[in-house]
Parts: structure tokens; C-alpha cells; sequence
């Protein structure tokens, strides 16, 4: 039920902020800043039938690191994280004095890509702490400066990127999850397939903002379990209509039912899958979804 899922979605928020205010005892190093918004959580998970807490839980996390030339620069994560975290992502902005507005921006948008590809509903506050510590200080010198965003201008809007995301999901069954899947598919210009049952196959490709955007909205509906597998990107030179045609495995978004099996009638045959896939050049990805050797 979503009344025990939003139970066991608190109770890992709480032990996440208690494993961070043992590992940073200093208030310079991590400070919850709405103690309200952690009383109503922590009075949620106490007493089972409360109301769900109104507010999110914010909290500042500091990071001092060395940069290549000795001298140590100061980042702030300021965190909140949404009542359903870690079903979904952390709310996380990272600043700096030394940043620019650019240098920001592209640091940010760095470190929520790497949360989103690597822990799709799991608790990430330490891991995105680390990956801060280790990759933020070469946002610095990184020159984003407006004179060169100009001067490459011309060149940069030449490339688009193509991609293809393989998503994995423990099962979809859902009607109305996978008429969202048909038209959103259809509303972004996205081409695939996807396969309900259980396990979920979800595979769209395109332009990559238009996959981006699929997968903040598909993942933002309530699931057990839902992940990328793989990614794909592919860097057009051009990339006109037609060179992002021409990458194309799949025609149109459509549904693949393959003949269903099972108790209840919704194991997809595998090795239809995996003939399937074999016919569109993409053999291959069975193995990362299923970890065994297609046949």
C-alpha cells in the first residue's frame, strides 16, 4: 500500500539523517535547517496513522576540498529531499563563491545525471556528497565563460545528441502507466517498444532531451522498482531530422506483447524478447537486462 511504502520511504529518510549527523557532527559540516519539517517526519514513522508531513526535510551539507593549486575551496550542498525520497531524487543545489552562474549550472546538472544513472531509488545523500568532494572543484576552471560559449557557439548547436534509454522495470501492468508511455512517447517524438508484464522493458530513443524528459515524468509515477539498464548516446554532426532517422532502430513507440505464459499470464515469453531484439541489431542488451546469454 502507499500508506506502508511512504512508511518505509520515511524510515530510511530519518536513518540517512541520523547516519549524516553521526559522520558530521559539526554544524559547519551539516545542518538540518527545517527542524519542523524533521519532527513531522520523525513523528510520522513514531505514531503510523499521522498525517503525511507537510513540509520536506531541508538540510545544508558543507564540503571543504583542495584544489590542484593547495588552497581549499568551500562547496555547499543545500538538500531537500521530497516525501518520497528515495523512491525519487534528491533536490540538490550545489554553490560555490568561486563559481560562476554557468560553472553552476553545468555542475548541477553533472550531478543529478549522475545520481539518475546510478541509484534509482536508493538513499544517494553520501554518495553525492563524495562524487561533490571528488569532481566539484574542477568546475572552477572549467571555461564556460560567455566570450567562449559564443565563440563555440556556432559550433556547439551543430551537435545534437542522440539517444537510447533501456529502461528496466520490475513489472508494468498498469493501463493507464502504459498509455503514458504510448503518448508520452508520441508527444516527444520518441521511438521504441515497450513490454508489460513482469518483468517491464521500456525502450525509447531520440533526441536526448526528449528522452530526459520521458524519463522524469515515467519515473515519477509510483513503482516498485524502476531503472535505466543502459544508455546509449550518440553525438550527430549536423543532426538534422534525418540524421536522427537514420539512427533509429525502432519506427513508431509501440506495445509488444509477446505471448504470455505464466500463472497469471503475464511472463512475456524471453525468447521472443530476445528474437525480437535480435531482429533490431540490439542482441546485446538482453544479456544486461537478464544477465544470461540469449538464445
Amino acid at each position: 500500500t502507499t500508506e506502508m511504502a511512504n512508511q518505509e520511504e520515511a524510515e530510511i529518510q530519518i536513518s540517512e539523517l541520523d547516519l549524516l549527523s553521526s559522520m558530521f557532527p559539526y554544524e559547519e559540516e551539516f545542518a538540518v535547517t527545517d527542524q519542523l519539517a524533521l519532527a513531522e517526519l520523525k513523528h510520522y514513522v513514531e505514531n503510523e496513522s499521522a498525517e503525511v508531513p507537510s513540509s520536506k526535510v531541508q538540510f545544508i551539507l558543507n564540503i571543504k576540498t583542495e584544489v590542484p593549486n593547495a588552497s581549499m575551496v568551500e562547496f555547499s550542498m543545500a538538500c531537500s529531499l521530497p516525501f518520497k525520497y528515495p523512491t525519487v531524487l534528491p533536490e540538490i543545489t550545489v554553490r560555490s563563491s568561486l563559481l560562476s552562474r554557468s560553472q553552476q549550472i553545468v555542475l548541477n546538472s553533472d550531478l543529478k545525471t549522475y545520481l539518475m544513472q546510478n541509484f534509482s531509488g536508493e538513499p544517494c545523500m553520501l554518495s553525492a556528497r563524495e562524487w561533490v568532494k571528488d569532481h566539484a572543484a574542477a568546475y572552477i576552471d572549467k571555461d564556460l565563460s560567455s566570450s567562449s560559449m559564443t565563440v563555440s557557439g556556432a559550433t556547439q548547436s551543430e551537435v545534437t545528441t542522440f539517444t537510447r534509454l533501456w529502461i528496466y522495470s520490475h513489472h508494468i501492468y498498469n493501463k493507464q502507466k502504459r498509455k503514458n508511455i504510448i503518448d508520452w512517447a508520441k508527444e516527444l517524438s520518441l521511438s521504441g517498444f515497450c513490454m508489460p508484464g513482469k518483468p517491464g522493458v521500456v525502450c525509447v530513443e531520440g533526441l536526448q532531451s526528449s528522452c530526459e524528459e520521458f524519463w522524469s515524468r515515467v519515473r515519477r509515477l509510483t513503482w516498485k522498482r524502476i531503472l535505466i539498464r543502459h544508455r546509449e548516446d550518440v553525438s550527430l554532426e549536423g543532426g538534422g531530422h534525418a540524421e536522427i532517422q537514420k539512427q533509429r532502430k525502432f519506427p513508431t513507440l509501440e506495445e509488444k506483447c509477446f505471448d504470455a505464459h505464466g500463472a497469471r499470464g503475464n511472463h512475456m515469453d524471453l525468447g521472443q524478447l530476445y528474437h525480437f531484439l535480435e531482429e533490431k541489431g540490439c542482441a546485446d542488451i538482453f544479456q544486461m537486462y537478464f544477465g544470461v546469454e540469449g538464445h
